[in-house]
């Protein structure tokens, strides 16, 4: 579509965080093209996804937009409809992870976006738009997390277990998929014993209860898991640590728990423990490339599937404030067009 073109675009609704008396409130509202950043890629959105950020963001517990007004979504995919830039070109498929998306940048909870050239990833062959959403900044920071820990040299298929906190969450969905195709033993934290068999379908096969890691612990404790994704820090992570082989390393890509690290430097110095910070929404694009190709190399559609819910954008705010209070799981993809 060219610029001449894309004037005729109607109004189009999105979800809208505005500063009411002092606070951030999200809300949908009409927009129109003028109403965008002035940016070099404009594209149609055709799905979304809900994150946990998300949910703090729509439904006011978290201050996450630090630039108001601002449009909630921190993922999203979709067509170029008009470019200013060589590298994109009207038809390109497209999806956007993180790069501040519903922080300093308009995101993805809206029909169209103007968006940064730099901040776009081709849409991977191998996935439709909205499986590239059930994955979404979730599903590519668990991507993240496994590459990181493999290429730290600490996990093996059968030389130990691996821990995955946050189990039934986005990140810890798709990460015990992962680990399970790439033939790890994978070991789920979760406070919910009625999402053990779907966990066990996607390929975990012991399971820890949330409480026992998330109460203070002793500074080194019996040596168990090679790794661990973990997506709850604070006390949590502090045990996963404690309880890492020696040589082992922890991946820590979340804070639902909190973002403190009530913790010592034993593990690190006694166990030679490392702890691998793995951040998603500056990755650069190598890593991005490199994670979205690891999915589709090694993530089971099928398995994708089973961890996906799909709702409509009027489902938003019941979503955020359930993602929020920990009772949804898997993967949840907003159908915008």
């Amino acid at each position: 579509m060219n610029t001449d073109q894309s004037k005729e675009i109607a109004g189009f609704r999105g979800m809208v965080i505005r500063d009411v008396e002092g606070k951030p409130k999200a809300g949908f509202e009409q927009l129109t093209l003028s109403d965008l950043p002035d940016n070099d890629v404009l594209v149609e959105i055709s799905h979304s996804s809900l994150n946990y950020k998300d949910g703090l963001a729509i439904s006011g517990k978290g201050r996450i937009a630090r630039r108001l007004p601002m449009v909630a979504g921190i993922d999203l995919a979709g067509t170029v409809i008009r470019s200013k830039v060589d590298a994109w070109k009207p038809g390109d498929q497209v999806v956007v992870n993180g790069w501040g998306l519903s922080e300093t940048e308009w995101g993805g909870y809206t029909r169209y976006q103007s968006l940064k050239a730099k901040h776009l990833t081709r849409l991977p062959t191998g996935f439709s738009p909205a499986e590239a959403m059930a994955i979404g900044t979730a599903g590519y920071t668990a991507a993240l997390c496994v590459v990181a820990l493999e290429d730290w040299g600490v996990i093996a298929p059968g030389a130990g277990e691996v821990l995955v906190t946050g189990a039934a969450g986005g990140v810890g969905t798709v990460a015990i998929a992962l680990l399970a195709a790439r033939g790890y033993t994978v070991v789920a934290a979760t406070g919910r014993e009625s999402q053990h068999d779907f966990l066990r379908s996607l390929g975990a096969t012991d399971f820890v209860a949330r409480s026992a890691l998330a109460e203070p612990g002793k500074m080194l404790q019996a040596e168990r898991w090679a790794g661990a994704v973990d997506t709850v820090g604070s006390h949590t992570l502090a045990n996963a640590l404690a309880q890492t082989q020696y040589g082992g390393a922890v991946a820590a890509c979340g804070l639902a728990g909190g973002a403190d690290l009530p913790a010592s430097v034993m593990p690190h110095i006694l166990r030679s423990i490392a702890l691998i910070g793995v951040d998603s929404v500056m990755a650069p694009a190598a890593k991005r490339d490199r994670a979205w190709a690891f999915l589709d190399a090694h993530l089971d559609r099928a398995k994708l599937a089973a961890l996906t819910t799909t709702s409509s954008l009027d489902a938003l705010p019941a979503l955020a404030d359930a993602i929020v209070k920990g009772e949804t799981r898997g993967r949840h993809v907003i159908e915008i067009a």
